[in-house]
């Protein structure tokens, strides 16, 4: 159980990176327009604000990293950022897109509940 747990904390940290590569560098491009659904126009108004939105899903995936890297003794750690990534996916769900529940909330309740069960 502790494997399958560090591994899909090590998922969750890693689906962060890759939402930080998408806000912070490829936003305004085809592939980061596509995979949020946005206008050229928009993507280009609002790139700043998916800048510093990256910088914070870098900023949890930094922090589960980190918990993993302290082994047992980074399981507060590890809980404290999967508590902040299903707060932010919920909340991201409910305002911005049902979508979100799947690929943030859902991932970092299942390394929450593996974590807590190991």
């Amino acid at each position: 159980m502790y494997v399958t747990a560090h591994l899909v904390v090590a998922l969750v940290a890693l689906l962060h990176v890759w939402f930080l590569v998408l806000e912070m560098f490829l936003w305004t491009k085809p592939s980061g327009r596509r995979a949020f659904g946005l206008s050229e126009e928009f993507a280009q108004q609002s790139k700043v604000l998916a800048a510093n939105q990256g910088l914070y899903n870098g900023f949890l995936a930094a922090g589960l990293f980190w918990g993993l890297w302290q082994g047992v003794a980074g399981r507060p750690i590890v809980v404290f950022f999967l508590v902040c990534v299903l707060l932010a996916g919920l909340y991201g769900g409910f305002t911005a897109s049902r979508k979100v529940l799947w690929v943030q909330a859902l991932p970092a309740l299942m390394g929450l509940v593996l974590v807590l069960l190991s």
